[in-house]
């Protein structure tokens, strides 16, 4: 089995939604996330929870809260919580300290995103998300006052970093301001590229 798993289990899993009280967008969001990381891990013979960061008991609940009609394969075996690095722990704080509601679900689209945020390619992508837009959505909808002060749309992992750094009393660059930055594409040029399950659809992978 390949990560060509990933395109399978998203639509079983948008197939078992049937009976739980979610908003469709987050089931999607959600789905993105733990499918990607189920082909990635299925490749690399990885536990699960090494993927996509929440460990056996808090990954069936979430799947059993969001996707009741889910293979139980996909939570059978999770593995144990991962060991996390200072950065992906700094990240997933920074998210749930910003976490709108403070739901459940928020606090798991913490550990998630901070997981997936140690992956190389543009967080959307590495969300398993459609586009920049979808992330930009779901940003707004659990982390709105991060959304509001990403108000220049810095590249979401930039910004987070950023906003990290800036908080242990850092200075990331000298530029006093982001417009007479020579790196400024780095920061918030244009977010390109198809997403990783449409690759995996269409029989190609990009580097991950």
């Amino acid at each position: 089995m390949t990560r060509a798993a990933a395109t399978q289990i998203y639509a079983r899993l948008m197939a078992g939604t049937e009976g739980a009280v979610c908003d469709p967008f987050d089931q999607h969001a959600v789905a993105s996330i733990l499918s990607l990381a189920w082909g990635e891990a299925v490749a690399a013979r990885d536990p699960l929870s090494a993927r996509v960061g929440l460990g056996g008991d808090a990954l069936g609940r979430l799947v059993a809260a969001l996707f009741p009609g889910a293979p139980a394969a996909l939570t059978s075996d999770p593995g144990p919580p991962p060991i996390l690095g200072d950065d992906e722990v700094a990240v997933r704080d920074l998210l749930w300290m910003y976490a709108s509601t403070g739901s459940p679900l928020q606090r798991d689209l913490s550990v998630m995103i901070a997981r997936r945020c140690t992956r190389p390619n543009h967080l959307w992508q590495d969300l398993g998300l459609r586009d920049r837009g979808e992330l930009s959505r779901l940003m707004e909808r659990h982390f709105t006052g991060l959304k509001r002060r990403n108000s220049q749309d810095m590249k979401w992992k930039k910004f987070l970093y950023r906003m990290i750094c800036r908080s242990e009393g850092f200075t990331l660059c000298s530029a006093p301001v982001c417009t007479d930055c020579d790196d400024f594409d780095a920061c918030f040029g244009a977010e390109e590229g198809e997403a990783v399950l449409a690759h995996i659809r269409a029989g190609r992978e990009i580097s991950l």
